[in-house]
């Protein structure tokens, strides 16, 4: 099973996502719902830096693609401006996720936090 957290400020803005696991759908190289997945997270990391011009400086994550992990941290010191540009991209993700987990419902979970 693929577990996603997504957390949050009391704002709704997102300052980090983690994925984690394996579908289990399919074989490796077959698994669609793990590729869906994993498409989205990855894209939403590159596309914060190549799309949002959000400088690496402000973005932390590690990968782990052996256990299928994902996990990427927004600066809590970026600006605002950066901050609203990178939501609309993780909020992005966000929604293909849900549409991903409305159709393979038994193979992904996903939860949220609240960051301080």
């Amino acid at each position: 099973m693929i577990k996603i957290e997504i957390c949050k400020d009391m704002a709704g803005n997102i300052f980090k996502y983690s994925v984690e696991g394996h579908a289990g759908y399919s074989t490796k190289g077959n698994d669609i719902v793990c590729s869906a997945v994993s498409v989205l997270a990855q894209t939403t990391l590159i596309a914060l830096n190549e799309v949002g011009k959000i400088d690496e400086y402000f973005i932390d994550y590690s990968i782990d693609e052996e256990k299928g992990f994902l996990e990427v941290i927004i600066s809590r010191d970026l600006p605002n401006e950066e901050l609203n540009t990178a939501n609309i991209i993780l909020e992005t993700m966000e929604v293909g996720i849900k549409a991903i987990i409305d159709s393979y419902p038994e193979y992904i979970t996903l939860k949220y936090r609240e960051v301080e």
